[in-house]
């Protein structure tokens, strides 16, 4: 393939060293992103590579010099790299959500569209892979909520399902027992609203995590809350917990089916739900694909790597299954 070659223009020497991060460490994340390869000489970058990745990367070269007043972290790369793939392709501004934040926002249409059917409707299903997402935003849709006094308190809940591994007996109080679990959603608010406000609310009874079996028998009202890691609760729990929602609440449930930790032939509360509550109105459902990581870029294609191996065994279980069946008719 003819390798592409940009110019980046005015040519400003600091503009340039904040592109390019201390040892092209920035041009280094942009061509694991697009599987590509940049050499350069001043202001000018020679792309290699198939023809749509090297646009794609010579787009973002042009977008990150634009903004390269101040240096960019590789953070600012890895999150901005998401938006130059999906630029001309949302749907009109996205909403704004008030937390410390000030610069949260989705960053692609589907992340765009979670949002805005998490402010519009009573129950919103976030589904997909890792690195999407589909928690934090839920979390500061949450935080958003509170903030403009539309709900009194946040209820964060997931199941405590041992994810492979044998934990053991865990020392301690209840709080202490259970925080391996709900670890995720305390990093989320203490991102979204600062140790020490969350601490406040806390103390105050604002804010609430809790494993999902201690949600039996309440009745949430005038709350925000999210079930996270849906996807290893049984049918019998996720009907619990759509049961607890009362006036004035809204709940947003998260999970990934591919990620399924549930003794083997135990469905999923998670895969019954989007199936039972498919045509139900005022539920909405977001499925978010390996295009809408946004974390490190090697994560989307660890996803897509893992969709291709699912995909390759279960064409040749197939064979096996039809020969299988043919031996035991012939016997």
């Amino acid at each position: 393939m003819k390798p592409t070659e940009i110019v980046l223009h005015p040519l400003d020497n600091v503009r340039l060293a904040n592109l390019c991060g201390a040892l092209d460490e920035n041009i280094r994340q942009i061509e694991t992103a697009f599987d590509v390869t940049i050499a350069r000489r001043s202001e000018r970058f020679t792309l290699h590579g198939a023809a749509p990745q090297m646009h794609h990367a010579a787009r973002a070269l042009r977008h990150f010099y634009e903004k390269s007043d101040e240096a960019l972290s590789v953070d600012d790369i890895q999150l901005g790299l998401i938006e130059v793939v999906k630029l001309g392709q949302g749907g009109g501004p996205a909403p704004v959500l008030m937390t410390r934040k000030s610069e949260l926002h989705g960053r692609t249409p589907r992340q765009v569209d979670y949002i805005r059917q998490i402010q519009e409707h009573d129950i919103t299903f976030g589904i997909g892979p890792a690195g999407t997402g589909k928690t934090y935003l839920a979390v500061a849709s949450a935080v958003d909520a509170f903030e403009r006094e539309h709900v009194e308190r946040i209820v964060l809940t997931r199941p405590a399902v041992e994810a492979g591994e044998r934990l053991g007996f865990l020392p301690g109080d209840l709080a202490q027992k259970v925080d391996p679990y709900l670890r995720p959603l305390y990093d989320a608010l203490y991102d979204l609203m600062g140790f020490e406000r969350v601490a406040k609310l806390f103390e105050r009874g604002c804010i609430e995590i809790a494993p999902l079996a201690f949600m039996r028998g309440r009745t949430l009202s005038r709350a925000f809350i999210i079930l996270d890691e849906a996807q290893n609760t049984s049918p019998e729990q996720m009907k619990m917990f759509l049961t607890r929602i009362g006036i004035g609440s809204r709940a947003v449930i998260t999970g990934d089916l591919t990620q399924v930790d549930l003794p083997r032939g135990q469905k999923s509360g998670l895969a019954e739900a989007a199936q039972v509550l498919a045509d139900v109105r005022g539920v909405a459902f977001t499925r978010f694909l390996k295009e809408d990581v946004v974390r490190h870029p090697l994560v989307a294609r660890i996803v897509d790597a893992y969709e291709k191996h699912g995909q390759r065994s279960a064409a040749q279980a197939v064979p096996q299954h039809n020969n299988q069946q043919q031996q035991t008719q012939q016997q």
